[in-house]
């Protein structure tokens, strides 16, 4: 799934540090989801969303994968 979130977060000026604690996730969590290597729990996309003020479907793109 690709995502804004290292757009986003850039924008705000903020290091991945800090989102990691704002969201109580590691750093590497946050880098991994940056990179597309790891999917947020929907826990975790509501906790950005908000962070972010913006839907989940402004930070997270779904693409279905071809069969």
């Amino acid at each position: 799934m690709k995502n804004r979130l290292e757009e986003l977060r850039r924008e705000k000026g903020i290091r991945q540090e800090e989102l990691a604690a704002a969201m109580a996730v590691s750093r590497q969590t946050i880098g991994s989801l940056e990179n597309g290597r790891y999917n947020p729990s929907l826990t975790l996309a509501f906790k950005l969303a908000h962070y972010f003020d913006l839907s989940i479907e402004e930070i997270f793109i779904y693409q279905e994968e071809n069969e």
